[in-house]
């Protein structure tokens, strides 16, 4: 029997399956008790966002203040309170019926672009239960003042603000839009991030022009996806001493097994699952054992890291040489006529 069990964030897991964040996935206990039965070795909560908190303080502000100079007008510029799911409390309750609720690891997710509470809160999520926790910092940065340094260090302060706060693993989730990710990864990991994933989705709005407004445009991930963090972890992977967790564009066992060997230790599966259902994991996770049971591996931990560059001594050499074979290579399906 092929053992298919791995380790992330120091929790031993019974596979390499672990379903992501996603609220229309997790917000639902019914569906998180689902996912374990589908086969989940663990599950990534839905985001609290930084907004929530700052909107509920300010409300509260408010509140004390009322009759004093509160200017009740400055909630405008949070987003419409419909678009949040949870509040903060509901989010630690949350937390608490789901780990009395399933057996496998329960992750919380919090999503943020400054520093703010975020020690404190994470405090209470470790006292709500939580087994680890994933910082999703999604910070698009558009002052042209504000430069690359200032970037890097907001996203080195919230993690050591996190991680200095608790006593849970964390990863974190973070952008591919650095000058130099290798150096970005190292530092996170010298700022007690214990787990990397690679990588955030940044969505890009569309306009309706018809109603000439800006509108929210959220496209599922496809496997092409894939083969950006697929080649940042197999980058990385030995060269900084954390986790790696794979998404973006997982949706087929051949996937996880392509992650795997470049050295993911989990891959994060979202979109296959609000395609074609929670059940879909249970589908994965057979073909990933009879493919293991085909190529005679006897294990997951034999394959992960076995395609990765951990033996190049050089690893931008190997990205510069295999780039200069894509495009020398390459021909159109329609061909060439030579003159």
């Amino acid at each position: 029997m092929v053992d298919i069990t791995t380790t992330y964030l120091g929790l031993k897991l019974r596979s390499p399956l672990v379903v992501g964040a996603a609220a229309p996935l997790t917000e639902e206990l019914d569906n998180i008790k689902r996912i374990e039965d589908a086969g989940a070795a663990a599950i990534v909560l839905h985001s609290l966002f930084e907004e929530q908190l700052l909107e509920e303080r300010y409300t509260l502000y408010h509140h004390l203040t009322h009759g004093t100079e509160s200017y009740p007008e400055a909630t405008s510029y949070f987003p419409e309170r419909e678009i949040f799911h949870v509040g903060s409390e509901a989010y630690l309750d949350h937390i608490c019926r789901a780990k009395e609720m399933v057996d496998i690891p329960i992750i919380a997710s919090l999503n943020s672009s400054s520093i703010g509470s975020w020690g404190d809160y994470a405090k209470r999520v470790e006292r709500a239960g939580a087994d680890a926790l994933e910082l999703n910092i999604y910070y698009v940065p558009t002052d042209i003042s504000v430069t690359g340094d200032r970037v890097e260090q907001t996203y080195i302060d919230i993690v050591r603000t996190v991680t200095s706060a608790v006593n849970l693993p964390v990863a974190v989730k973070l952008s591919p839009f650095f000058s130099n990710i290798a150096n970005m990864a190292k530092r996170l990991s010298d700022a007690g991030a214990d787990a990397l994933v690679l990588f955030n989705r940044f969505y890009q709005p569309d306009l309706d022009l018809e109603t000439l407004e800006i509108e929210p445009n959220l496209l599922l991930s496809t496997s092409r996806e894939m083969r950006l963090p697929m080649r940042w972890i197999a980058i990385l992977y030995g060269a900084v001493p954390v986790d790696f967790a794979a998404t973006s564009g997982i949706r087929t066992a051949h996937d996880v097994i392509k992650m795997l060997m470049v050295g993911a230790n989990v891959t994060m599966l979202v979109s296959v699952l609000l395609s074609h259902g929670i059940e879909q994991l249970q589908k994965i996770e057979r073909d990933l054992v009879e493919w293991l049971e085909a190529k005679e591996y006897n294990s997951v931990a034999q394959l992960q890291g076995s395609m990765s560059q951990i033996n190049c001594s050089d690893p931008s050499i190997f990205e510069r040489v295999q780039y200069l074979k894509a495009i020398q290579t390459y021909q159109p399906h329609w061909g060439l006529v030579s003159s």
